[in-house]
């Protein structure tokens, strides 16, 4: 059972009577249920109405890879064999991602066996994902080029290792790019989701799952700070409702299979080998150019702010959480027992206006930027974000140590080092 979530976390420096509008309507529950059933049928629906490999070409890999054979299954089994101190097998979906290459990393560094499979997407910059790749081959991780939809391939991965856990950190991110390429999203985060709980489902024995929702599932919700228990039936973006939906299909292959399942809503990730899709990352990239930059606000100039979390923050709490993790009750697809089935925030409890963001930046690029406030558009970004951390904190201590300057201080480190063309004079 999910944890409960008394007292709430610390609010963090939030003024919330100055960045949060008031808020007091509630749903009933079986209005949520109803709306949850509604939500998850029109995306099914919509998939196998949009879908086409035309449409989705771009989210496979360019060039057709093999795979299999002995070589292919001795890399396979070389990978996951575990080291000194090491006690769980991990499958990690999305592994070349930014996330899954610090959780890959970490898993390795304490012995765990760590298999990894990334599709290569070209979302952004593919190269930054093959030099995560480089990273983690030279710490011994093989990273498998495949997609989570190639139900064949997974079977084979089940069928040559005995697989403890699953971190499933694969997905299709960004919350405006779902208005360019909706179809990508529900390939990614609900096909992609759903062949990989067909496949655990059917391993014998049933790994145990951990999986990475999102704070986006929040949507317009206004009750800060965010905890498990508030309303999520209002996304405003379609990877919002994509994720939430995700979180449905992961009960009900709880409910059917037996599968233990524990989704992560991340709030606001950033640090080294981060997304270029981000602000933080992008906005360095454009101070250092010399380009304007954009930034959000409300109505009446009341600032966008985020739970900004650092990547080693997250990356304890991903561990926390599998490590909590009980063992699946079903096998061979037949549910043996009631399975647990929860959902954690992992966040900062300190929400920081994005303006302040870009104040950190100027100090640490020694570069004043060109800025333009502009109102914030409609295409799925919120106002704010704001965890509640206590589940997590109670249930695997989960404790965020890093704040934002000196979290943003090591990534301006990382992106000087990565991008050493980038430099420029100081401004200031």
């Amino acid at each position: 059972m999910p944890p409960q979530l008394n007292p709430p976390s610390t609010p963090g420096k939030l003024k919330t009577d100055k960045y949060y509008p008031s808020y007091s309507h509630r749903l009933r529950p079986h209005r949520i249920t109803l709306f949850s059933t509604l939500l998850l049928a029109l995306i099914v629906v919509f998939f196998y109405l949009s879908y086409s490999p035309s449409s989705s070409s771009s989210l496979l890999p360019r060039r057709s890879l093999i795979w299999g054979g002995p070589k292919w299954e001795s890399r396979v089994r070389s990978s996951a064999k575990l080291r000194t101190g090491g006690r769980f097998t991990v499958l990690v979906t999305g592994a070349a991602g930014f996330v899954g290459t610090h959780v890959s990393l970490a898993l390795r560094r304490r012995g765990d066996g760590v298999i990894g499979i990334d599709n290569f997407n070209d979302y952004y910059d593919t190269k930054l994902k093959r030099d995560r790749k480089h990273l983690l081959e030279k710490s011994g991780i093989f990273v498998i080029e495949g997609d989570i939809n190639n139900k064949e391939l997974l079977e084979k991965l089940f069928d040559v290792v005995p697989f403890t856990h699953v971190m499933h950190l694969a997905a299709q991110a960004g919350v405006r790019y779902a208005m360019k390429n909706p179809a990508s999203y529900v390939h990614s985060n609900i096909a992609g989701f759903v062949n990989l709980l067909e496949v655990c489902k059917s391993a014998n024995p049933q790994p145990a799952i951990v999986w990475a929702s999102s704070s986006s599932v929040y949507g317009l919700n206004s009750k800060v700070p965010f905890s498990e228990k508030d309303r999520t039936d209002r996304p405003a973006s379609l990877y919002a409702a994509t994720k939430k939906a995700g979180e449905e299909i992961a009960h009900t292959y709880n409910h059917i299979y037996g599968l233990s399942l524990t989704g992560l809503r991340f709030f606001t990730v950033y640090g080294p080998w981060g997304r270029p899709d981000m602000a933080y990352f992008f906005f360095t990239k454009d101070i250092l150019s010399g380009k304007q930059i954009k930034i959000f606000e409300g109505l009446n100039h009341s600032s966008v702010a985020r739970d900004f979390t650092y990547i080693d923050d997250i990356v304890q709490g991903c561990l926390g959480a599998l490590d909590t993790a009980k063992k699946s009750t079903g096998s061979g697809g037949k549910k043996r027992g009631p399975a647990q089935l929860r959902v954690f925030n992992l966040g900062n409890t300190s929400p920081v206006p994005v303006t302040r963001l870009v104040s950190i930046l100027e100090k640490l690029l020694k570069v004043k930027a060109n800025k333009k406030m502009m109102p914030i558009p409609r295409n799925g970004d919120v106002m704010f974000t704001h965890a509640n951390i206590s589940s997590a904190q109670r249930e695997f201590r989960y404790k965020p140590t890093t704040d934002l300057e000196t979290g943003l201080k090591k990534f301006v480190q990382w992106y000087l080092k990565y991008y050493p063309s980038s430099s420029r004079r100081s401004s200031w």
